[in-house]
């Protein structure tokens, strides 16, 4: 198996504990119509996908009119940076996890169906900024995840070969979207599972991963 050279990860639920920041600002906006989303819902059918193609999905099930779509986007967005500044701060773990994994020479990235705003802002926020190469965003994408198209395109962008790369996620477009990629997964139920020895301990199992397993 390959020397894994780059880690990269999603960034709601992996490196930030946002999902709910986002389920909570986009209720907020659609409850101006009447059309918020249930906690189930979220769980099981919109989870990590791009505000735009959850209110593509509402507007089929539930008829939410297309000419309404850039309004509640753009309230959305602005009511999910009022939540970040309130609540967004460093965690240690992950300081600590992505300063010894750049000493150590890994390159590492952030792939997010936020939008570019979004993940700068908590990126500044949670002081990960300066340990990352880039961040690519929905924005940068004709197609967020499930497509692979983000993952690829920051593979590309690094230089290396799909199994040089582990890729961090905890959802499941997310993680159909790594997959479909070609890089090695490691799949997180929390952020707090994000840490430096359990990042090492990954890389080394698909380090020493056998061909073909």
């Amino acid at each position: 198996m390959s020397k894994i050279k780059a880690v990269i990860f999603d960034m709601d639920g992996v490196l930030i504990e946002a999902k709910d920041w986002h389920y909570e600002a986009l209720n907020k906006a659609l409850g101006l119509f009447g059309m918020e989303i249930s906690r189930y819902d979220h769980l099981t059918t919109f989870d990590g996908l791009p505000t735009k193609d959850k209110l593509k999905m509402l507007s089929l099930d539930k008829g939410l009119p297309l000419s309404l779509h850039s309004f509640i986007n753009e309230l959305k967005q602005q009511y999910t940076i009022e939540i970040v500044y309130n609540s967004c701060k460093p965690k240690f773990h992950h300081e600590y996890a992505l300063s010894k994994l750049k000493n150590e020479g890994y390159k590492m990235a952030v792939c997010s169906n936020s939008i570019r705003n979004s993940i700068k802002v908590m990126m500044q926020k949670s002081s990960l900024e300066s340990y990352l190469e880039f961040y690519i965003s929905n924005e940068d994408v004709s197609k967020g995840k499930p497509d692979p198209e983000m993952y690829n395109k920051a593979i590309k962008k690094l230089d290396l070969s799909p199994n040089e790369c582990m890729i961090v996620e905890d959802n499941e477009n997310g993680i159909a979207a790594a997959r479909a990629s070609g890089a090695n997964v490691m799949i997180v139920k929390e952020v707090d599972e994000v840490n430096y020895e359990n990042i090492k301990k990954h890389i080394a199992m698909f380090e020493n991963k056998e061909p073909g397993c």
